[in-house]
């Protein structure tokens, strides 16, 4: 019997013993070393119809404060060996294992359904992806689905660029860039509905650049995958369970050992604290870099959940390595003034020698910018 007979035949033991683990997308030891030049070869994502469907084996996650890139929508998977298992780490890290595939699809709505001339797109005011099956592909735009695969060598990032007629996405290595309009139809004024920009998809280095969170090992790991992120319910076959409860019910985590740090927050839950909610975005957009061991170490600012307010944190801090991207201010955070504020300006602006996060946007973040605007408005204290 062939080794792909054999897979299956497993599949319709594990079926018929009721064991909780989902099949397996593909088998274990599949393109561990090449990249197939289809996103359709991993089998991870299939198109069926005008419907986005998950093999298999494949499990949705989402997070609670997503990263911003550009009013993109993101369906993202988890998928593993089976045999094996990840695991919680100190600080709520999850060590997944060899052979697990991370995908993140980003996406955006059509302005109009069935009519997409090419450029125009409309804004969402929705978190991601709610239906994990994207089953209607004439209301959205796919662009690009990439792929964090953690292989002998460690993690490889990979890019697959979705062609124009939604059925399939082929591998970049070079990124690649697109001149999008964006409709957004909840602006009132007229000049502010249509803003035009260019989406990014990034090359290899690129992705390095974010991934790499420790600028001495160099090590490239996913970024939202965390406890602190995924600590959040979502819906599994129409039932809402703990994200991390349902990893370890799948067998995709240990039950044991589970660490329960602080969840981060949906910023845009007024529900929450103002501070927990601002702490929050900064730490999904920002952290990757502004952390103690992190490509933006030499700054001295550091925007992880464990840094306590203060000089670190960037209040009253005079700016290390901004080089030309302090827009004429004069400290990261001066409380109470934020137009006062470098890291502000560095948000709100669009320069490529001054914007943050440098990478993975074109368009500043509104409401980003409004909540980090209300947080330092807030703040107590002065820098006299």
């Amino acid at each position: 019997m062939t080794q792909r007979g054999l897979t299956f035949l497993l599949v319709l033991v594990l079926l018929a013993t009721g064991c909780s683990r989902q099949p397996p997308a593909l088998e274990p030891q599949f393109f561990q070393e090449e990249n197939p030049e289809l996103l359709s070869e991993w089998q991870m994502l299939r198109v069926e119809g005008q419907s986005l469907q998950l093999a298999d084996g494949v499990t949705p996650f989402d997070l609670n404060a997503p990263l911003f890139t550009d009013y993109a929508l993101k369906l993202r998977t988890i998928w593993m060996p089976e045999g094996v298992q990840g695991e919680m780490a100190e600080g709520g890290i999850v060590n997944f294992p060899i052979g697990s595939v991370i995908t993140k699809t980003f996406y955006y709505q059509q302005a109009e359904e069935g009519a997409f001339n090419g450029r125009v797109l409309k804004r969402s005011y929705i978190a991601g992806a709610v239906d994990p099956a994207l089953s209607k592909l004439e209301t959205i735009r796919l662009m690009e689905t990439r792929l964090l695969v953690h292989r002998e060598k460690g993690w490889e990032a990979l890019a697959y660029v979705w062609n124009d007629t939604q059925s399939d996405a082929v591998l970049t290595r070079i990124g690649d860039a697109r001149r999008l309009i964006l409709v957004d139809p909840k602006a009132i004024d007229a000049a502010e509905r249509e803003t035009e920009f260019t989406y990014i998809v990034p090359d290899t280095n690129q992705c390095a650049a974010c991934h790499v969170q420790n600028a001495t090992t160099k090590i490239l790991s996913p970024i939202g995958p965390k406890q602190h992120h995924m600590n959040k319910d979502f819906s599994y076959g129409g039932k809402s369970v703990n994200q991390i409860v349902h990893l370890q019910q799948i067998g995709f985590l240990k039950p044991d050992g589970i660490l329960r740090p602080a969840a981060n927050v949906d910023w845009r839950d007024e529900n929450h604290p103002l501070d927990k909610r601002a702490r929050s975005y900064l730490d999904i957009n920002c952290t990757h870099c502004h952390n103690p061991v992190g490509a933006a170490d030499t700054s001295g600012l550091f925007l992880n959940p464990e840094t306590e307010n203060g000089p670190q944190l960037g209040l009253c801090k005079l700016p290390i390595a901004a080089g030309a991207g302090t827009g004429g201010r004069l400290l990261d955070i001066v409380p109470g003034k934020p137009d006062q504020s470098i890291l502000v300006y560095r948000m709100e602006t669009v320069k490529p020698d001054a914007m943050m996060p440098e990478l993975g946007r074109s368009l500043a973040h509104k409401e980003g910018v409004a909540l980090i605007r209300q947080w330092i408005e807030e703040m107590a204290g002065d820098c006299a």
